[in-house]
């Protein structure tokens, strides 16, 4: 071998050495800050491209934002903002704390053991003597009075009862100017009323409240109506949304799987409930379901039943479920016909020609990708029969009524805002358990609306 050979083999030889020897990532890492010293950064018009790219992409998130925030503050102020201004009304109790500050902070340090010193009837007569300068005694009454059988009379007999009390000693004056001033019962309601937030409110949605003594206790049994129409609401809304599924899937069935016309007409008949009035709708069925109704006059007409064996189908839970089922099946039928439409008949049919009998075709191919969309109907069904008020008010009677009528009554005659939001707060509890169940069972995923 000649001299240069050597020479040229020897370093070969030394280069893959170095190779060998030297750590991967160094390796690596050489390569690296040699790309990256190479490359250089693509401009248009002078501004690197990476940047412009970059900026775009924020224009685009901010367009897109900006088309949706419209409908995230509707959103927020028709929905988020009323539920929790509910939620908070249902605990929130400012009426004595506002209206008689001195008497609400002074009855909270009574012992309630018995009757209030001196200092507290003396704080009571001055507040409540202001409250009636102010005008805002009748509030104080209205408010005592939900407490307090006769509360009412007893705060606003001070306009004129305390007018003769000159000078002290108040509670003297006080028990003498009505006896309800010496009892105990009294004072214990009012400061039971008196703290700025409250669990009265769900405890008398629930049928409970507060003793003398503090502790929770049920009402009286002839006062217990709120957890039965809790019940009540419940199980109609449930036997409703029953109800619409045992008879709106074959109307269902048969719009999807019929001609165009005969589809049409159909879904035309469906919709027809929403081209009437709900009123008109429900005043149609006080009509027909009456003892001197269409449908009893055409029973005894046909010998079904006798004159004297009319049916009382009005004022009573069978009228409920008779007009709410009516009324909401257009509900029920519309998201099953969406779903069930994108279900092929093509298979039906080739699951026939293999052999299958029509009951096993239907339950093997139709009922399963039919679920989605019962699933949807159910839901809606059940929320909307939860609410339901005016319904039941017209035509269930006292044994037909909702615990919607109830929230209705409170929000509009007794002007009791923070039990009608306690009865909502938990009606609106009661209906994400009944989602959460249903998300474990079937999977909120399953539902479809076409």
């Amino acid at each position: 071998m000649s001299g240069g050979t050597r020479k040229i083999v020897g370093h070969w030889m030394r280069q893959l050495s170095v190779v060998l020897l030297t750590p991967k990532y160094l390796i690596e890492t050489d390569t690296l800050h040699s790309m990256a010293k190479a490359t250089q950064p693509i401009l248009i018009d002078g501004v690197p491209l990476k940047g412009q790219l970059a900026r775009a992409e924020r224009r685009k998130k901010y367009i897109a934002l900006g088309m949706v925030l419209p409908l995230l503050l509707f959103i927020v102020v028709t929905f988020a903002i009323p539920i929790l201004s509910m939620l908070f009304r249902s605990v929130d109790n400012p009426r004595m704390v506002t209206l008689v500050p001195n008497l609400a902070a002074a009855v909270q340090q009574w012992d309630g053991a018995e009757l209030p010193s001196e200092e507290v009837f003396e704080i009571a007569f001055h507040d409540l003597v202001a409250a009636k300068e102010a005008g805002h005694l009748g509030k104080i009454a209205t408010h005592v009075n939900y407490s307090l059988s006769g509360g009412r009379s007893l705060i606003l007999k001070t306009k004129r009862k305390f007018k003769k009390i000159k000078s002290g000693p108040y509670r003297e004056a006080m028990i003498k100017s009505d006896k309800r001033w010496g009892k105990l019962h009294t004072w214990a309601v009012i400061k039971k009323v008196s703290p700025p937030y409250t669990a009265r409110y769900f405890l008398n949605a629930i049928d409970r409240d507060y003793n003398d003594a503090g502790d929770v206790v049920r009402k009286p049994e002839e006062t217990r109506i709120y957890v039965t129409l809790f019940v009540r609401t419940l199980w109609i809304s449930l036997l409703v949304t029953l109800l619409t599924l045992i008879i709106g899937y074959p109307i269902a069935y048969l719009i999807s799987t019929s001609p165009p016309k005969i589809s049409n007409l159909l879904i035309i008949m469906v919709l027809l409930p929403f081209w009437t009035s709900l009123l008109v709708r429900t005043t149609s069925w006080i009509v027909l379901l009456q003892t001197q109704g269409v449908l009893n006059d055409m029973m005894v007409w046909l010998g079904i039943i006798s004159e004297q064996g009319r049916i009382q189908m009005i004022f009573n839970l069978r009228g409920t479920l008779i007009a709410m089922t009516q009324i909401l099946l257009p509900f029920m039928v519309l998201p099953m016909y969406s779903v069930m439409k994108t279900i092929p008949l093509y298979e039906l049919r080739a699951s026939q020609s293999l052999g299958a009998n029509p009951f096993i075709t239907f339950f093997r191919i139709f009922w399963p990708r039919s679920i989605p969309g019962i699933g949807a109907g159910g839901l809606l069904v059940f929320v909307l029969s939860v609410g339901y008020y005016i319904t039941p008010a017209l035509v269930g009677g006292s044994k037909g009524q909702m615990i919607s009528n109830q929230i209705a009554f409170h929000m509009k005659s007794s002007l009791n805002w923070g039990l009608a939001a306690a009865m909502g707060s938990i009606l609106l509890v009661a209906v994400l358990i009944l989602y959460w169940l249903y998300d474990k069972v079937v999977g909120l995923g399953q539902i479809k609306f076409g």
